[in-house]
C-alpha cells in the first residue's frame, strides 16, 4: 500500500522541478519525478492528487517567496535605488472570455507589449545593483487592471530614505510630496506632459524633458532585464493551463520560489 507523501516533499519536487530541471508544467513535474527520482520519493501520489495537495498549499507559497526575499540579505541602505515595473501574467487572451480565477482575474492591458489580455500583474520593487541584475525586495500579484501606482502605494508608503525610480504611471504630485516630506524619499518619473500647457512652454521644455526622460528609462531598464530573466528561467507569463485561483497562486509564486532559488545557488 502507498504511503503518504509530506508537503516538504511535494514542495521540494515543484522547486526542484522548476528550478533546476527546466520543467516548467505540472504534469512534466510528475512525469519526470515518477520516471527519474521515484526512489527518492516512492510515495508520489497520482497525478491529480499531486496538483490538487499543491493547490491547498497555496498560501504557503507566497509566504515562502517573502522568506527567501528576507534569505537574500538584502538591506536598506541610506542611499539605495529601487526600481519598480509590473509584468502581465497571461491566463488567456482577451478575445476569449475568462473562465479561470476570477477571483483575481481580469482584464488588463500592458503598454509595453502593446497587449490585452485576462490575468494579473506580477509588480516589483527591486534594489538597482551596478551591471547586476537589480536585487528584489518586494513582489506581489494585482488583478491585470489594477494601476501600478495603486498596487504598490502601500507597499511605498512603508518606504524610508530611498530612492524610486519609477515610469509615468507614478507621476503623482501629491504622492511625490508626501515621500519627500515625511519619508525621506526621492521619486523619480519620466515627464509627463501637463494638460493645457502653452505650445511656445512645451517646445521650449522639450529638449529638456526628452533627455531627462530618456535618461530615467535608461535606470529602469534593468527591471526589464529582470522580468526577462525570470520569464526564461521560469516561463512563469504563461498561464493558460492554471484551473483555480489556487492553481494560480501556486504558478506565480511557485516559480518565482523557485527563481529566488536558482539565484542563492548562482
Amino acid at each position: 500500500m502507498q504511503g503518504h507523501i509530506t508537503d516538504e516533499e511535494l514542495i521540494t519536487i515543484y522547486l526542484f522541478c522548476v528550478a533546476f530541471q527546466e520543467k516548467q508544467k505540472l504534469k512534466s513535474m510528475h512525469t519526470y519525478i515518477h520516471q527519474h527520482w521515484l526512489s527518492y520519493f516512492p510515495n508520489l501520489p497520482a497525478y491529480q492528487t499531486f496538483v490538487n495537495r499543491l493547490n491547498r498549499m497555496a498560501d504557503l507559497f507566497p509566504v515562502l517567496v517573502s522568506q527567501l526575499l528576507t534569505d537574500l540579505g538584502v538591506e536598506e541602505g541610506e542611499q539605495a535605488w529601487l526600481l519598480t515595473d509590473s509584468m502581465p501574467i497571461i491566463t488567456c487572451s482577451h478575445k476569449r472570455k475568462a473562465k479561470v480565477a476570477l477571483a483575481i482575474v481580469n482584464k488588463g492591458f500592458c503598454a509595453t507589449k502593446n497587449l490585452h489580455y485576462f490575468g494579473v500583474k506580477l509588480h516589483l520593487l527591486a534594489q538597482s545593483r551596478k551591471n547586476r541584475l537589480p536585487l528584489p525586495e518586494y513582489v506581489g500579484i494585482t488583478a491585470a487592471s489594477v494601476h501600478d501606482l495603486t498596487a504598490l502605494r502601500p507597499v511605498l508608503d512603508c518606504l524610508t530614505n530611498r530612492t524610486i525610480i519609477a515610469d509615468k504611471a507614478y507621476s503623482d504630485q501629491e504622492l511625490h510630496e508626501k515621500l519627500l516630506s515625511f519619508q525621506a524619499c526621492e521619486l523619480i518619473t519620466p515627464v509627463k506632459n501637463i494638460k493645457g500647457m502653452l505650445a511656445v512652454t512645451k517646445q521650449f521644455e522639450q529638449a529638456f524633458n526628452d533627455l531627462f526622460s530618456s535618461a530615467v528609462s535608461r535606470i529602469r531598464q534593468p527591471v526589464e532585464s529582470f522580468f526577462n530573466w525570470l520569464q526564461e528561467k521560469t516561463a512563469i507569463q504563461i498561464a493558460s493551463k492554471v484551473r483555480s485561483t489556487a492553481g494560480l497562486i501556486v504558478h506565480v509564486f511557485g516559480k518565482i520560489a523557485a527563481a529566488l532559488c536558482i539565484w542563492m545557488n548562482f
